[in-house]
């Protein structure tokens, strides 16, 4: 492959390389490059939005490049304070070996082994005396560290910084130092964290690694990033039907995105995937696609074959889940609200959420979409609510 054509496969979905050219230039080098991506262990289970950077470590691998997969169970420890408003509270030492454990076993259903080095910071940072610390920090400024973002705003607003928050991207910045590394990805919310890193090998001595940012993936809702804290996430170890109707729940516009982001497809064929949906194709047939290969990847062909057909089994030909909520509401004289309804029974965390939802067309009762938002339910009456396509309630009217 010419770099051309590699440095094609690598861009695909990324934000920002710094710098392209000297990505180039070592990929004309001909020698497998050292790519490093760190992950701090700060919950068990890795869902997809974790995978688009994975995604993009396989990218280099079939490339013919070496992964240096870093499990920070060191920087864990101290909490990462990227994008937060305040001080996070650092993990005990137990809780980030058993929640790295489950990080091994998660990333090889993308990565190759043979291909993937997994390493941990605490092999160098625990080697590190106080001395080497201080001397590790004199190498940044208070000042370049409050051109962070995140910092700059707590810094103004005069909430607290913790001095051992500006530890964490110099150490994450060491990290490069101490694996060499030739590349190193991330969010695009870590992109002043890689740039330490370039920095602090020029300090010691190394030929900065480049940095390449790739996009924070939407969660279900379309508009927050994917997060398990927000409930609008996609766990890779959920089972085949789940994973698989969390998918189909998506909008048609964020299917694109994820298509990009997740899919391995050539992007030839999404735009020709797109085109046809433009000319008339149904998208809920080509999320199927999707979803079958999200599935697959995770489990097998097979589960992924079968959740497409309990899928179509349950919701295209009205079946209703065997088992489901079942509770009462009072109506009043006037009706009940639908948006009211629908929060009340724990089918939408909001009114708004449920307005919206009407406005999507995710809604139905009794297997009918809902298209009025000003609805008003009378007492007297039982219906099964339906929103989305994974969320169900038999509702009893008083």
């Amino acid at each position: 492959m010419s770099v051309a054509e590699a440095l094609e496969q690598i861009k695909r979905g990324t934000e920002e390389i710094l710098v392209e050219e000297e990505l180039v230039e070592r990929l004309r080098e001909g020698k497998p490059l050292r790519v490093k991506a760190g992950f701090d262990p700060t919950a068990p289970d890795l869902h997809l939005g974790h995978t688009v950077l994975i995604n993009k470590l396989r990218t280099f691998q079939d490339l013919g490049h070496e992964v240096l997969f870093l499990i920070g169970d060191f920087t864990g420890m101290i909490g990462d304070p990227t994008g937060k408003s305040a001080t996070r509270p650092p993990l005990t030492r137990d809780e980030v070996i058993e929640n790295a454990r489950t990080y091994e076993q998660q990333i090889f259903k993308i990565l190759d082994p043979e291909k993937t080095l997994v390493m941990f910071n605490s092999s160098w940072m625990n080697e590190m005396d106080s001395a080497g610390l201080i001397q590790l920090a004199a190498k940044y400024t208070v000042a370049r560290m409050l051109e962070r973002d995140d910092f700059a705003k707590r810094y103004q607003s005069g909430q607290p910084i913790a001095i051992h928050e500006f530890l964490y991207p110099l150490i994450q910045g060491y990290d490069s130092v101490a694996m060499k590394a030739d590349v190193e990805l991330g969010g695009t919310d870590q992109k002043f964290n890689l740039l330490v890193g370039r920095e602090l090998q020029k300090h010691y001595g190394q030929k900065p690694q480049v940095v390449i940012t790739v996009p924070i993936l939407e969660g279900l809702d379309g508009v927050q990033k994917m997060s398990k804290s927000l409930g609008n996430y996609v766990g890779i170890n959920e089972p085949p039907d789940e994973m698989f109707g969390k998918i189909m729940s998506i909008s048609d516009d964020l299917m694109w995105r994820w298509f990009e982001l997740l899919s391995f497809r050539p992007m030839a064929e999404i735009e020709k995937l797109k085109q046809a949906v433009a000319e008339g194709r149904n998208p809920r047939d080509v999320k199927f696609l999707l979803g079958e290969e999200i599935v697959a990847r995770f489990h097998s062909p097979e589960a992924a074959q079968k959740a497409r057909e309990n899928f179509i089994a349950r919701f295209q030909k009205g079946a209703m889940p065997e088992e489901m909520p079942e509770l009462t509401l009072e109506a009043g004289e006037d009706g009940l609200p639908i948006a009211n309804l629908l929060r009340d029974a724990g089918l939408t965390k909001s009114t708004s959420e449920a307005l919206r939802m009407i406005r999507q067309g995710a809604v139905r009762i009794d297997g009918e979409k809902v298209s009025d938002p000003k609805l008003c339910l009378p007492a007297g009456e039982t219906h099964v609510f339906q929103v989305g396509k994974r969320r169900f309630a038999r509702v009893t009217l008083n």
